[in-house]
Order: C-alpha cells, then sequence, then structure tokens
C-alpha cells in the first residue's frame, strides 16, 4: 500500500506555517479514500530567523528539521526527502498558496494513471490569484519547456507536487534555489517519465514574496535551457541554428531579386543584410551539425536511449544527419560550379560588380558544404562507438550458440 510523506520548506514563515501544518494533517481521511496511508509531514527550517521551528515544536505530530543556515529552497525540500520514509513524496509551500486538500486528488492520479511526478497546475483552470507577472511568467517558461520537450507543459515551475520515490534517481540532480522546479520538470520529460497534470487553486501568499521576478527568472531560464542541453542538445542548438539558416535565406532570395532586377550596388543597410546572411547560414549550418553531433555524445554518456531529435522524435535526428555527407558534397559542388561559372565570365569581360554577389555565395555554398561532410564523418564515428558494446554482444551470443 501507498504511504505519502509531505516536506513542507519553511524560512521565516512564521505568519503561515501553523494553518498549513494543520491543513496537511488534516487530510488524513482524504488519503484514506484513495487508499494512501499518511500524510507523514516533515517541516524542513532552512535557518529562519523568526519563530517558524518554535511554531512547528508545538506539533508532535509533525518532524522538524532544521538547517543551521539558510540552504535554499531546493535543498530543503532535498532535506526532506532524505528523511522521508513514503512511498510517494509530496512538496508544498509554507505560505498557505497551495492547497493541501488537493493532495489526495494528486495521490489518486499518480495511483491510477501511474505517474512517476502529478504536477498541481495553477495554469489549467482552477481558481487562482496569482498576481499577473507571475502569471505571464509562468506561461513564458511553461511555453519554453513545450518546446524544449515537444509535450505540452501547463505549469513547469508549481510548488505543489507528488513524486514516486522511485523516480527520484531520474529526476536528481536537482538545483538548491527556487528554480527546482522548473529543472524538476525539465528532466522529467526528457528522462522519459510519465508526468501528469491537475488543475489545483492558487492563493495569495501569507507574508512577503521571497521570488525576485528578474534575477530568479533569469536563473529558471539558462537552467532550463543547460538541463535540456545536457539531454537532447540537437532540440536547442538546432531550433537556432535553422531560424538562422531560414533568416539567411530569405536575405539571400532578397539580394537575388533585387540583383535580377539590375541593381549592381548595395547601400549600407544591404551590406549589412549581406553580412548578416552569410554569417548567419555559416553559424546556422554550424550550430544544427553541433547539435546533432553533441545528441550523439549525450546517448553515450547515458548508455541508453534519451529523448532526443529536433521534434522529439529518437529516430528524426539520426535519419537527417545520415544524409550530412551527400547533403555536404552537393553544396561543395554547387558552389565550386558557381565559382568556376563566374571565373569563366569574369575572363570572358564581365565587370566584377556584376559577380561579386555570386562569389560571395559560391564562398558560402562551399563552406557550408565542407562543415557538414566533417560532421558527417565525425558523427559516424560517434554512432559506431555508441554501437559498440551492442555488436559485441550480438557477436558473442553467436558465438556461445
Amino acid at each position: 500500500m501507498n504511504s505519502l510523506s509531505v516536506v513542507i520548506p519553511a524560512y521565516n514563515e512564521a505568519d503561515g506555517i501553523a494553518q498549513v501544518i494543520e491543513r496537511v494533517l488534516a487530510i488524513a481521511p482524504g488519503l484514506e479514500g484513495v487508499g494512501v496511508i499518511g500524510p507523514e509531514l516533515i517541516v524542513v527550517d532552512d535557518g529562519s530567523g523568526d519563530a517558524t521551528a518554535h511554531i512547528v515544536t508545538d506539533y508532535p505530530d509533525v518532524r522538524l528539521i532544521r538547517h543551521q543556515a539558510n540552504r535554499g529552497y531546493g535543498a530543503a525540500i532535498k532535506t526532506g526527502f532524505r528523511h522521508a520514509t513514503g512511498t510517494l513524496l509530496a512538496f508544498l509551500d509554507a505560505d498557505g498558496t497551495y492547497p493541501p486538500e488537493s493532495l489526495p486528488m494528486l495521490c489518486r492520479e499518480a495511483i491510477e494513471r501511474n505517474a512517476d511526478l502529478v504536477i498541481g497546475s495553477r495554469m489549467s483552470g482552477g481558481s487562482s490569484h496569482m498576481p499577473w507577472v507571475r502569471r505571464l511568467g509562468n506561461g513564458f517558461f511553461a511555453g519554453l519547456l513545450s518546446l524544449l520537450s515537444a509535450e505540452r507543459v501547463a505549469d513547469c515551475a508549481s510548488g505543489m507536487r507528488v513524486i514516486r520515490r522511485q523516480a527520484l534517481p531520474c529526476l536528481y540532480p536537482l538545483p538548491d534555489g527556487l528554480n527546482f522546479t522548473p529543472v524538476m520538470s525539465t528532466r522529467a520529460l526528457h528522462e522519459n517519465l510519465t508526468v501528469a497534470e491537475v488543475p489545483i487553486p492558487y492563493q495569495e501568499r501569507v507574508g512577503r514574496s521571497k521570488l525576485s521576478v528578474v534575477n530568479d527568472g533569469q536563473r529558471f531560464l539558462s537552467s532550463m535551457l543547460w538541463t535540456a542541453l545536457a539531454y537532447n542538445p540537437v532540440r536547442v542548438l538546432g531550433m537556432v541554428g535553422g531560424a538562422g539558416i531560414v533568416a539567411a535565406g530569405l536575405v539571400g532570395l532578397g539580394l537575388v531579386a533585387v540583383r535580377l532586377s539590375g541593381v549592381t550596388t548595395l547601400g549600407p543597410w544591404g551590406a549589412f543584410a549581406l553580412f548578416g546572411a552569410l554569417v548567419l547560414s555559416v553559424a546556422g549550418v554550424s550550430l544544427f551539425s553541433l547539435g546533432a553531433m553533441f545528441n550523439y555524445l549525450v546517448s553515450l554518456f547515458h548508455a541508453r536511449p534519451v529523448r532526443q531529435g529536433l521534434f522529439g522524435s529518437p529516430i528524426f535526428t539520426p535519419s537527417l544527419d545520415h544524409h550530412f555527407g551527400w547533403l555536404g558534397l552537393v553544396a561543395m559542388v554547387a558552389g565550386l560550379l558557381l565559382g568556376a561559372g563566374c571565373m569563366a565570365l569574369g575572363a570572358s569581360g564581365w565587370p566584377v560588380a556584376r559577380l561579386w554577389l555570386y562569389l560571395l555565395g559560391s564562398a558560402m555554398f562551399i563552406l557550408i558544404g565542407v562543415q557538414l561532410v566533417i560532421s558527417w564523418v565525425i558523427m559516424r564515428v560517434l554512432e559506431e562507438l555508441s554501437q559498440r558494446d551492442t555488436r559485441v554482444g550480438e557477436d558473442m551470443g553467436r558465438e556461445c550458440a
């Protein structure tokens, strides 16, 4: 039978901790109704300077763990998890914003759907009193994670969750700060864990918020991107590189159209556009191929399949990068032919003013082709290394048979 441990991280929460404790302890009948024993309640006082810890000691059924100094929101939750005994682990804030009464519903979702992580979603239709600035920020980060993981996410930063204990090794390591929750969501999706979201109401907090919109927002963004890069680099680098290639292509088509209309000189903005197109095209291809190469390195590190591919598919990236070799050769041949044609026309008397744009295009195609061929060679070596153990096992199996 499943049992639930609830961890409450608390830092200077004397104003609201008692009410939250009483509400958590009162969910026992609701947990029993969904077949869960509990709750085991653990409050981690994260170096508070007020009466938070003293208030907690008034509740004999609550286990108090104290940090001598403030170590951070995520560190407090991880300390609680280390001391928890439940098969299901939950956490929620001590400021009264999250409803403990919804925990039985989250547990039921974990059991019925066999979910590894159930998130109490503040953005899925429940009554919410979230300030509009934070609502906007949460919407942005949820959209970003949906883009990074190729799965729709409504609330990636919710501070109320239920987790299966056996999923913790896949979720760790997690940061010590307030970016604990978005990194957990990012890692869970890239580890192919089963993630569910349940709508919950959200209230105004008791006391002053410790969240800094600018500083913590920047921390959320960087930590989510770095976590995604550790699993599926081509998803991030490929999108950036692809955007550069598309932008360069549009500029290039515009310049060719202008050139065909008879204009042979460019003003300052035209020269800048040409410079930008050349940089974006070469850099875009380089970023895309770099991301694909990193994906093979990630697979080698994990020694198991992970969520990979530009569109979240584990087969899309390999099927694409296998074409890098011939695509690179085609680009180099096209560049060489274009360059040779320009040289021939120049020798026959064409002025450089009519040829310079095409000569630049020739150089661009050659550089892109060289980059693709080099990337193709490197990825074939990495692919061979990633499959070596499997092939050795197959050969040994045949030999034993």
